[in-house]
């Protein structure tokens, strides 16, 4: 990848005229303008998303600037280079490959490297299907003799979030299976966890790219003494514990047999590792041909982004849109929305797959960067944001840019139809009505009717709008589609590292704090129980008292 500074493009100084220029204009004059506008800024994907950015602060030629700065920047050349399987991944040596996991979009018999990665993911799937059928058909049993009734997933981070919001998403397709996360490491989860399982009907699934992640191996040993505890033996470990890996020698070092670890790659990064045996939970909920259709969505979006113009490319517009508010606007939160329940963890994902990825501040020349890289990014159910945090959005002192995210059609039964037939319209009338609100406000509607009846409070009635937001409008809600929406929020993340000049794919930050903390432990067990003194006087301070009430309690 070109290592270019988006503010040293002719690109950047153009927008920075335009913001200028652009700054104090309404979205009610943009419109008024352009009776087309909602035709000429909106994308249909495969007529099961659709992408409506019309309710922006932008204009034809400031999207002609962005997309400059994006070709300035030698966006097209990156996206190559990623889908070639090139080590972009430059701070830890490593290619970024986790597309072909979800199929090929390229001829892999002219890439020896991407030949190499089919065969090696057609192994894995294999194993995933014959895996999960056994399971979910009840051959494969705990070791008393019982069909499996519980899974659960200890990992963290991706290992965690990739699964849960694909199980979640996708809850009409479940089948019998239950299903728990483990990540926290605090007594209180792990405890009520144990509440609700069977050992002997439960499978575990260790999560660990490199096995040594500290809390999810901190929650793995302490769910393998339980069990032993209650099993007496570790044979029985063979019916319960699985492993999910890099690092076989660690996997089959905490007790798991070879037959039982599925593999993972260094190609893989831990937040684009769903597609991967990472995602055995889902195949397990939803089934290996559920699980197909998920990465079928995924590979027909990362057709989207490598072969759409950038002017219809969704991904790269969303990119571009966040990087005009974060850097020009100085917006710097995104809010993400949805308006259906089964989507309602979907900002938790979105949160570490951008933050995570260019939450930097080192550039890929080495040097401190001078702009906004990651903005914020937050959010949670709609329609209960609405009785929380929107009345900030439409009267507050901050501009929060949105992505709403909702669905024409739900899955319910002809018998629950009858109950709640108007529900998801009543829903999806507050999606449409909040995002014009936004964009348009209520001054000139709210201020005429209160001058009319003398109301003196018409002032703080007033919505000025001019609040931009993205409206992500899906057909329905499938294992296909959420694939597909997942890649292209994948896909906007890598748009904005390449175009930001950052590395988006290491954590550095995210691995101190990790050593930090394995150091600090070792202070707190001290067997000496020496008072801690190499700190700041705070972070001392802290520790001794914690040592210190501990002891009492």
């Amino acid at each position: 990848m070109k290592n270019i500074s988006p503010i040293f493009t002719k690109a950047w100084k153009n927008l920075e005229r335009n913001y200028q220029s652009f700054k104090d204009v309404h979205m009610k004059e943009m419109f008024l303008r352009n009776k087309n506008r909602f035709q000429e800024f909106s994308i249909n994907f495969d007529d099961k998303i659709f992408f409506d950015y019309s309710k922006n602060r932008i204009d034809q030629k400031i999207i002609e600037n962005l997309i400059d700065l994006a070709k300035e920047t030698h966006l097209e050349d990156a996206i190559k280079s990623m889908f070639c399987g090139k080590k972009i991944n430059v701070t830890e040596g490593r290619s970024v490959s986790h597309m072909h996991l979800r199929g090929n979009i390229l001829d892999e018999n002219q890439n020896n490297f991407l030949q190499n990665i089919r065969e090696k993911v057609n192994i894995s799937l294999k194993k995933m299907k014959s895996f999960s059928e056994d399971v979910i058909q009840g051959i494969w049993r705990g070791y008393t003799g019982k069909k499996i009734t519980d899974v659960v997933n200890i990992g963290i981070g991706g290992s965690n979030l990739g699964p849960k919001i694909m199980i979640q998403s996708l809850k009409p397709y479940r089948n019998h299976l239950r299903f728990h996360f483990l990540s926290n490491i605090d007594v209180e989860h792990f405890n009520d966890l144990l509440k609700k399982i069977h050992l002997e009907t439960t499978l575990f699934l260790i999560s660990s790219k490199t096995f040594r992640t500290q809390e999810t191996l901190t929650n793995a040993y302490s769910i393998k003494k339980f069990f032993l505890k209650k099993a007496k033996n570790e044979k029985h470990m063979n019916n319960h514990f699985i492993a999910i890996s890099m690092n076989i020698h660690e996997a089959k070092k905490f007790g798991v047999k070879s037959e039982n670890i599925f593999k993972i790659w260094d190609w893989v990064g831990g937040r684009y590792s769903l597609w991967s045996a990472i995602g055995i939970p889902i195949v397990l909920s939803i089934g290996f041909s559920n699980f197909k259709q998920i990465l079928a969505g995924a590979n027909s979006m990362d057709r989207h982004f490598y072969e759409s113009d950038f002017k219809k490319n969704i991904p790269v517009i969303m990119a571009l849109i966040e990087i005009w508010y974060n850097n020009f606007f100085k917006f710097e939160t995104t809010a993400v929305l949805p308006y259906n329940y089964c989507l309602r963890n979907i900002p938790n994902y979105l949160q570490q797959l951008g933050m995570e990825s260019n939450g930097k501040n080192i550039d890929r020349n080495h040097q401190t960067i001078s702009y906004q890289s990651n903005p914020i990014i937050w959010g949670g159910s709609g329609i209960d944001g609405q009785h929380a945090f929107y009345q900030l959005f439409h009267q507050g002192t901050k501009i929060i840019p949105c992505d709403f995210i909702g669905s024409v059609c739900v899955h319910d039964s002809d018998n629950e139809k009858s109950f709640t037939r108007d529900h998801h319209d009543r829903l999806m009338s507050n999606f449409f009505a909040q995002s014009e609100i936004l964009a348009f406000g209520n001054i000139k509607k709210e201020q005429n009717i209160c001058k009319k009846s003398n109301d003196i409070l018409y002032i703080h009635k007033f919505l000025f709008g001019n609040k931009p937001s993205n409206s992500i409008l899906i057909r329905k809600i499938t294992p296909y589609v959420m694939g597909s929406l997942i890649a292209m929020y994948e896909h906007k993340t890598f748009s904005q590292g390449v175009i930001l000049n950052i590395f988006s794919f290491d954590q550095w930050g995210v691995e101190f704090g990790k050593k930090s903390a394995n150091y600090i432990f070792s202070e707190i067990n001290d067997p000496l129980k020496k008072k801690v003194q190499y700190h700041d006087s705070s972070t001392n301070g802290l520790i001794n008292l914690y040592k210190k009430w501990k002891i009492r309690y």
